[in-house]
């Protein structure tokens, strides 16, 4: 498992959401090391209505401002967490949701976090992924591109067939094809329809 390098990782929203389909985000928590296998991305690009940094940069979205391979993290419906990264040269505010992972290791740690659940829905969903990896508003802004907390890495591991569809979850430009997801996984968070 190796730090994804910035210089590896785009620097365009849409190719960027491509790209981290197969890679890992990893979580050092206090317990030890938990990762997770990226199955499903949706990208938002400048100029997305549906976008945090559309109407401009905001003392909660301002992460979604710093060079691409940075932590968007923030709150959604009051209580669940969500992972983003940015995608776009520093002053572009753009980012990746990373909406669903395949647990590949710290399972235990990630059930621990998640008591109940079953192993497929442990990280299958943005709220549930953070929740399962401890991720919080202390982690918004950090460099996934750095060991560290919290970090983006690649095993060499294949990624599988591509498939899109349209976002999860959202009203504005809720019709354009940016979600990426990993087919066949069980792990993908959308609706039966959207995952073929």
């Amino acid at each position: 498992m190796q730090v994804i390098a910035r210089a590896r990782l785009p620097e365009e929203t849409v190719t960027q959401a491509r790209f981290l389909l197969g890679r890992l985000v990893v979580r050092r928590l206090p317990e030890g090391l938990a990762a997770g296998r990226i199955v499903e991305t949706e990208a938002y690009p400048p100029g997305d209505a549906a976008l945090h940094a559309w109407r401009g940069m905001t003392r909660r979205n301002r992460s979604l401002f710093l060079p691409h391979g940075h932590a968007y993290v923030y709150v959604c419906y009051g209580t669940a967490m969500m992972l983003n990264v940015s995608s776009e040269p520093g002053g572009v505010g753009a980012g990746v949701l990373i909406r669903a992972l395949a647990p590949v290791e710290g399972v235990a740690l990630m059930a621990a976090r998640r008591p109940g659940a079953k192993p497929r829905d442990l990280a299958r969903g943005p709220g549930r992924l953070a929740a399962a990896l401890g991720i919080d508003l202390a982690l918004d802004g950090i460099d996934l591109c750095r060991d560290g907390a919290l970090f983006l890495a690649e095993d060499g591991a294949p990624t599988g067939e591509i498939g899109i569809s349209t976002r999860i979850g959202i009203t504005r430009d809720a019709h354009r094809p940016l979600r990426f997801l990993v087919r066949g996984s069980p792990f993908l968070s959308g609706p039966r329809h959207l995952n073929l």
